[in-house]
């Protein structure tokens, strides 16, 4: 039997990899929103790397098996991944098809409610911004069109207080529409939930998490040099008793040899003696 080294060192690299191996936690996201994920994650006391993905055109953001529920909730209530709105050039890109007043009204009000949510995410303390917007349909018998109205929604983070910023946040949106009036845009702000604590870990815990990938591949390197150690000395051992098989049949084989030898010449003589006396007799 050929001893085979690739055998015990293929399951042993199986392990190291999946003890240091990393979960996603998302993907698809551009280099700055992974960023702002890694170092809000870090800043919690989590592991957290990004990397690219495999087509290379986004990122992935990953962190240890151990520290994935606690990740999640600190993004979520962190507001991440952030949202992503579309522009009005991108609403309203050239594709050669021709679309009705009620489409192009649609369109222009979805892109102009993307536009203004965009705007007011950037709002420092602001988690998430949602802006609805209503714009009737104009009625060519009424002499007096119908006004449109817009909603805010803000969620923000705990303990920031941007109930000082209202009249400015009202007066973004109606400039930004015509025909809106002031007192049609309702402004609603959410406080965020607060970042959960994290749960408290044993030394043993924590020295495992910050170290187990290492000590993984050195106990597995370990086992790995005793396993070949006590091949080569099951190996060296199975040698001399091979070779002292092999002197053994051939001492019983020229034993046997030497014991029949006689046996046979004697049948040959005996055979002659008998041809001998059939050829005097003729």
């Amino acid at each position: 039997m050929r001893f085979q080294p690739q055998r015990i060192l293929a399951p042993l690299l199986l392990l190291w990899l999946s003890a240091c191996s990393q979960q996603e936690l998302y993907g698809q996201l551009n280099e700055r929103q992974a960023n702002e994920m890694v170092a809000v994650l870090r800043n919690s006391g989590l592991e957290a790397d990004k990397s690219a993905s495999r087509d290379g055109k986004a990122f992935v953001v990953s962190t240890s098996p151990h520290d994935f529920s606690r990740a999640v909730e600190v993004l979520h209530a962190g507001g991440f991944p952030r949202d992503s709105f579309d522009s009005l050039g991108h609403v309203f890109k050239k594709e050669g098809f021709v679309s009705s007043a009620l489409e192009e009204r649609a369109r222009f009000t979805h892109a102009l409610s993307q536009e203004l949510s965009s705007t007011l995410s950037s709002i420092d303390g602001v988690v998430q911004a949602r802006v609805h917007v209503s714009v009737p349909e104009k009625n060519p018998l009424s002499d007096k069109p119908q006004p449109a109205t817009a909603s805010v929604f803000i969620k923000h983070r705990p303990g920031v207080d941007l109930s000082q910023q209202t009249g400015k946040i009202k007066a973004l949106v109606v400039n930004a529409m015509e025909g809106l009036p002031y007192d049609n845009v309702t402004v609603a702000m959410f406080p965020a939930e607060p970042i959960p604590p994290a749960v408290p870990r044993s030394t043993l815990a924590v020295a495992w998490a910050n170290y187990g990938g290492v000590i993984v591949a050195f106990a597995g390197l370990g086992v790995l040099a005793l396993m070949v150690s006590l091949a080569m000395w099951w190996w060296q051992r199975r040698q001399p008793s091979q070779n002292a098989d092999s002197d053994a049949k051939s001492a019983v084989s020229a034993v046997v040899h030497a014991a029949v030898a006689p046996l046979r010449r004697a049948r040959l003589h005996a055979v002659d003696s008998e041809a001998n006396g059939a050829a005097g007799s003729t």
